[in-house]
């Protein structure tokens, strides 16, 4: 199996961990449930293709925004959102 590599600008990984309590070394494990959902992002697709990951991460949902960039997955921003969490139980069939 090939290996996922990420990459990720170092200054937004601090923004982002201020704003939403996460860092994108921790937003890679969304990629690892196996129940992951990959959307694409269709609102901020205009440059290039961008997307979402929502993935458990601990014992939450996380969501992921992306972009494949030189074979790389290049993460973009990155929370424990409820649309998000909402997604992955509806496409999981997860009922509370």
């Amino acid at each position: 199996m090939a290996k996922i590599l990420f990459e990720w600008d170092s200054r937004k990984n601090k923004i982002n961990q201020k704003k939403h309590n996460v860092l994108f070394e921790e937003a890679q494990l969304a990629f690892l449930d196996t129940n992951r959902i990959i959307a694409k992002d269709i609102e901020h697709s205009s440059t290039e293709n961008r997307y979402y990951c929502f993935g458990k991460v601990n014992e939450g949902i996380m969501t992921v925004r992306f972009t494949f960039r030189n074979n790389r997955i290049r993460i973009i921003g990155a929370g424990f959102w409820r649309k998000g969490k909402q997604i992955y139980e509806k496409e999981n069939k997860i009922h509370e």
